[in-house]
């Protein structure tokens, strides 16, 4: 199973990215070890998290979602969007 899933930043932004353990990534990613943006920008939460059977998908979901604009990420996290 691979993840797709959205962190909020502490400076308020987002970061996008696909794992195949959401717990751990999320761990790595609140002590620093994850990836350059959330270690430059640290880590307040989880917002969002789908899961795909295969990585492929999840890879495309993930190019198609970090296109979109902060409103529509919104939008998917609020479950408006699908």
């Amino acid at each position: 199973m691979w993840y797709l899933y959205i962190l909020e930043c502490k400076n308020g932004q987002f970061y996008t990215g696909i794992t195949d353990d959401i717990e751990q990534r999320f761990m790595e990613h609140k002590d620093g070890k994850g990836g350059h943006f959330t270690k430059k920008y640290g880590t307040n939460r989880l917002l969002y998290h789908k899961s795909f059977p295969a990585k492929h998908e999840a890879v495309l979901r993930e190019k198609q979602v970090k296109g979109w604009s902060r409103k529509k990420k919104l939008m998917l996290i609020e479950g408006v969007l699908k």
